[in-house]
């Protein structure tokens, strides 16, 4: 197989966020899984947030896109995550019990969410063009899911 070269920032290549509030490795802060929080996750990504089809995500990567002042909902890791912004910028605003913090980062410049430190991003006014990777491969990736960002279901 030889060498691939894509561009990130171009339009090419990206598909709506495949999402399934069921995947057992999405759980929710609170206890149990996702799929039994009061959330709607095909509502609250539907239209704000591709996946790039050109990055092979075997590799542990993801390239993502979020539409203009998309919050993505709170959230945290049981791995560590190095995200890299290509284009545009996201805020992002992290921790809990005291120990919070947040920042911008912009086209070039990278963040790394420890293990167990909640975090909300917030795509900036022109939307932003990211990668998120982690140390170990994908299936052993969890999420748990905290209760901001949300659109919640009707019941």
């Amino acid at each position: 197989m030889g060498i691939e070269y894509f561009n990130l920032l171009a339009d090419e290549g990206w598909i709506e966020l495949p999402v399934d509030q069921s995947a057992p490795t999405y759980l929710w802060h609170g206890g149990g899984l996702l799929a039994d929080a009061p959330v709607d996750m095909e509502q609250t990504f539907k239209g704000n947030m591709w996946w790039s089809t050109k990055v092979d995500p075997s590799f542990n990567i993801n390239g993502l896109r979020c539409a203009p002042g998309f919050a993505v909902p709170r959230h945290h890791h049981n791995l560590d995550e190095l995200i890299i912004v290509f284009g545009g910028e996201f805020h992002v605003a992290w921790g809990e019990d005291g120990e919070e913090g947040s920042r911008t980062v912009g086209p070039g410049e990278f963040w790394i969410s420890k293990a167990g430190t909640p975090y909300l991003m917030t795509a900036g006014p022109e939307g932003v063009t990211y990668a998120e990777t982690w140390p170990e491969p994908m299936e052993n990736l969890e999420t748990y899911w905290h209760d901001a960002g949300w659109i919640h279901r009707d019941h």
